[in-house]
């Protein structure tokens, strides 16, 4: 979720490495966040030896969708989204500070292509096409494209998110 601090994530780790469990089931409905702690949620799902389904409540962008790709088995509701999309952030600072800026994005931006290609197995200028254009997928898509496994009943949900960060 959008707003999670460093230290709440490394909790959240921390938990996941204690936890005991056979199987693990993480609900998402999410705006996304900080792409670093996204990763280390990643990460600690991935490496769990429980078996991970995640489902995708309402909505998985930005690095939620990555945060999604963590389950063993993805599911989806027919009425959620997922979207991918660049990483963006801020910088200060005079010409080199934004020229490194741009080549951290693209070193980022790299690592989590590799995360979408290796669920949906689509070559690596595919899933940048798409990340280009900030894609929103629904259920179908997104199954279509190889990014979720099951597509589940929706349930008419009143959420809210700020969405305003997005451009599509």
């Amino acid at each position: 979720q959008a707003g999670v601090t460093f230290a709440q994530v490394h909790l959240i780790v921390k938990d996941l490495e204690a936890l005991d469990a056979k199987r693990i089931r993480v609900r998402i409905n999410s705006g996304g966040g900080e792409v670093f702690e996204g990763l280390a949620i990643y990460n600690a799902l991935r490496g769990h030896p429980a078996k991970v389904t995640t489902e995708i409540d309402g909505v998985a962008a930005s690095i939620a969708s990555v945060i999604a790709l963590a389950g063993d088995t993805v599911k989806m509701a027919d009425n959620a989204f997922f979207m991918i999309h660049n990483p963006a952030g801020l910088v200060m600072g005079d010409a080199r500070d934004m020229r490194e800026f741009a080549d951290l994005l693209d070193k980022v931006g790299g690592s989590l292509a590799r995360v979408y290609s290796e669920k949906c197995g689509k070559d690596d200028d595919q899933v940048q096409e798409w990340m280009d254009a900030e894609t929103w997928f629904t259920a179908e898509e997104a199954k279509a494209a190889g990014f979720i496994d099951v597509i589940t009943k929706g349930k008419v949900i009143e959420a809210r998110a700020d969405m305003s960060a997005f451009r599509n």
